[in-house]
Parts: C-alpha cells; structure tokens; sequence
C-alpha cells in the first residue's frame, strides 16, 4: 500500500532538493536518481528550462511524496516503483529528482519535478484531475509489485497517520466505524443505533449531517466522513436490509457482465432484494453470452480460447512496441534538451576557455558553465558524439509521435475485445463449472 501527497515548491528550490538528498535520509545517496538533470545541478537545469517558457506559472516545481506501509517493501523495490511511476506520470518531458528515505519506520518517496516541460517549454497543471491519475497510476504499480492497494472510495482524503492510526486501533474513524458495525444488526431503525451510540459515550450532534464525538476526543466526526456505507440514508439502507444505495448495481449499457457467485457473495446473504436481481441477472447475462457465442460462430470452448489468446497477443504486442516508441522519444527529447543547451552556450563556454581571468569570469557565468559542462557529460553518456541535427531529430520524433497514435488505437480496440472475450470465458467457465469432466476435457460443444 502507497499512500500519496502533493505540494507546489513556490521558492526554496534548492533547499527542497537538498532536503530530498540528504545522505543520512537516502543510505549515502544510493537511493537518489534523476531524469533529464543531475542531482546536484538540478535546481540550475529547472531554471534554465524555466527561462524559455512563455507561462512560466507561480511554481518552480512540484513535490509528490509516495508512503508505504512499515514492512511491506524494501527501500530498493520502494525506489524502483517511484521512478516507474515518476516516468508514467511525467512522460518523459519534465526533469526530476527521485529519492527514497529510510530514516522513519515507512519507507517513502520524495519526487521533485521542473514545473515546466523541456520538450514543449508548457507549464505543469497541477490539479484534481492529475492527482487522481498519480494515485490510480500509484495503486496499479503497488498491485503489480504484489502489495496492497487502498480500495477508491472507502479511504477518500484520508491522511498516511490515519491509515497508521487505524490499523493501530487507535483512530478515532476506526473506533467510530467499528461501534456501528458492532451495534447495527441490533438496531431496528436509525435513530435507535445513535441511541446505542450515545449509551457506549458517544456525544451526538443533528444538523445538516449527523456527528458523532467519542469522551476523549476534540471535535465532531461527521458520520459519512467515516465512508460510503455510513452516510445517513445508507445506514437507513442497511439496517432495513434492502440493496446499500452505494452498492447499486451498475447499469451495463448493453455490455455482458461476469455472472455472480450468488452463494459467497457478502451482499447475496445480507439482501433478499439483491439476491433476487443477482439471480435475474445472472439469467440474462448467461444468455447474452450464449448469444454471442452463436453471433461469433464460436462452437467450441478451443475456439474460445484460441480467440482470447490471440486478442491478448495483440493487445500486448501493440503496449510493447507503444512502451519501446515512449522509450526512444524520451531519448530523443533528452538528446534535443543538451543539443540545445550545448550549442546555446559554447560561446560563453569557449570565452571562459580563452580567459586570462577564468576566476573572475566565473563568477559572472557560473551557471552558464555548469549547464554546458552538464550538457557535454550527457552527450558522453548517451553516445550522441558528433553532436546530432535537431530537424532530424524533430523529423524522427514526428515519426514516433505519429506511429504511437495508431499504435494506441490499435491498443485500445484489442484490450477492449479481450476484456470482452476474457467476461465471455469467466461466463462459460462459471455455467460448465457443475460438470468437471466438461470443464476439464474442455472440448464442450456449446451449440
């Protein structure tokens, strides 16, 4: 499990980065990496890359913060999730500084990045919307590492404390949340559980939304801060037994859905009502999917996985070469970011070579030689000597840009296929699971 935070940097971007760095924080500066700068020089790249944006905005960078669980992940499995996600989410075009802390009981991540981008020199936007993809992005990388991931919804704004405090017994959310669970299948309506509720010490407070305060705590807590499956009307809901209002079936919009296991479904056993719809549905869903079966002139379950197979080939092979094009166009902009930069100051470089005062002509360019002495490293480094022409590296990563579009649509089609076709097998799979000779011979004719 990660928990993420972010913040703008407005000043003190030096400071902010040093403070990432600290030796004592990051294991001798093992845990430290960076894109498209280097550590060190990170603050003069981010201004340099700053000074050629039209909107500047009011930040000089962002600082993502990802937390993880006490003893969940090793510094180095932390380390190498936060530059997945720092290059999933910034694409290749902003520099960053990555850093993993071992200093506090969790293992975290701090990530600074320019809040402009070198390839196209437009601002960052830092908002809700990008939020929630670092989180989603976050949660899907922590589920493919094999840790645990916070279920969306249920924990919504809540802090990394609250998360420690809650597996600790100690929240007062947690506390709060486990009395009404205790005393609500006792309870014939809601006005007798915030009665139990006020027996057990709890202070309660009617207003627009109900709040519920425990002897030793400060303030209020209102009921559906505590999640979905408290508010007011769904606790009304639960106590009545009837289908949550927050677990309201989806409507499909025509697609085939996974038939339910109705016998160890939680919300089959606590509804009658949802047990009834799940019994409908599940009529409805086996004969669409018969039906497409008989559309697709599928016979056999062979043919049904042959399909599936090949969907899913597909579907991997167009990510691939989508992950081998981002790869080579992050390259190429690094290239272009240094190819500029080199050419921009070997004048001043070459006047600094030729001074009789290299001292004092330092101290009036110093910024300027560090950028082209950090430019001409990352050349060596990224074996682009002689330096290369910028209009065919712009001709090269038009090229890439445009193969990536099809690519993606290619993608998209054959992931959305073999999520259809992958629904169609679980189906099939559920409807022979009372024959075990059918399903292990997995020859059934299905028409």
């Amino acid at each position: 499990m990660a928990v993420t935070k972010t913040h703008p940097i407005k000043s003190t971007l030096k400071a902010a980065i040093d403070y990432i760095c600290n030796p004592d924080k990051t294991d001798g500066k093992l845990l430290v990496s960076s894109f498209g700068c280097a550590a060190e020089t990170a603050d003069i790249e981010f201004e340099w890359t700053r000074r050629h944006s039209i909107d500047k905005g009011t930040h000089l960078g962002c600082h993502l913060i990802q937390a993880f669980q006490p003893g969940e992940v090793t510094p180095e499995q932390a380390h190498e999730i936060g530059m997945e996600l720092a290059k999933e989410i910034l694409g290749g075009k902003y520099e960053f500084v990555l850093t993993t802390h071992i200093d506090k009981d969790h293992v975290h991540n701090h990530l600074i990045f320019n809040a402009v981008s070198f390839t196209d020199h437009k601002h960052y936007h830092s908002n809700k919307h990008s939020y929630h993809e670092i989180r989603r992005a976050s949660d899907r990388l922590c589920k493919e590492h094999g840790l645990s991931v916070i279920v969306p919804g249920q924990d919504k704004g809540k802090s990394y404390i609250e998360h420690q405090a809650a597996q600790n017994g100690t929240s007062y959310k947690a506390r709060l949340k486990a009395a009404i669970d205790r005393l609500l299948p006792a309870c014939s309506d809601l006005e007798e559980l915030l009665r139990r509720l006020q027996r057990e010490g709890y202070e309660i407070k009617r207003g627009k939304y109900i709040s519920a305060r425990a002897p030793d705590q400060e303030r209020f807590t209102r009921l559906k801060a505590l999640g979905v499956d408290y508010a007011e009307e769904v606790l009304a809901a639960r106590i009545a037994g009837r289908s949550r209002p927050s677990r309201q079936p989806k409507q499909q919009n025509g697609k085939i859905s996974l038939l339910l296991d109705i016998q160890n479904n939680i919300k089959a056993q606590q509804s009658a009502g949802f047990t009834h719809w799940a019994k409908l549905n599940n009529l409805k869903q086996a004969a669409k999917t018969m039906n497409f079966l008989t559309e697709h002139g599928i016979s056999s379950y062979g043919e049904l996985e042959s399909k599936l197979a090949a969907l899913s080939e597909r579907r991997d092979t167009a990510r691939a070469e989508i992950k081998r094009i981002e790869s080579r166009s992050a390259e190429l902009a690094l290239v272009m970011k240094h190819t500029g930069t080199y050419r921009q100051l070997k004048p001043i470089y070459d006047r600094y070579r030729k001074s009789n005062d290299k001292e004092n002509f330092l101290r009036g360019h110093e910024s300027e030689i560090i950028l082209f002495e950090a430019a001409a490293r990352e050349f060596k480094r990224l074996g682009a000597v002689p330096l290369p022409k910028t209009e065919s590296m712009k001709t090269e990563l038009a090229a890439l840009a445009g193969k990536k579009e099809s690519l993606l649509a290619e993608y998209r089609a054959s992931r959305s296929q073999a999520q259809e076709y992958e629904t169609i097998k679980m189906n099939v799979d559920a409807l022979l699971h009372g024959s075990e000779e059918k399903v292990q011979s997995k020859s059934y004719e299905l028409t």
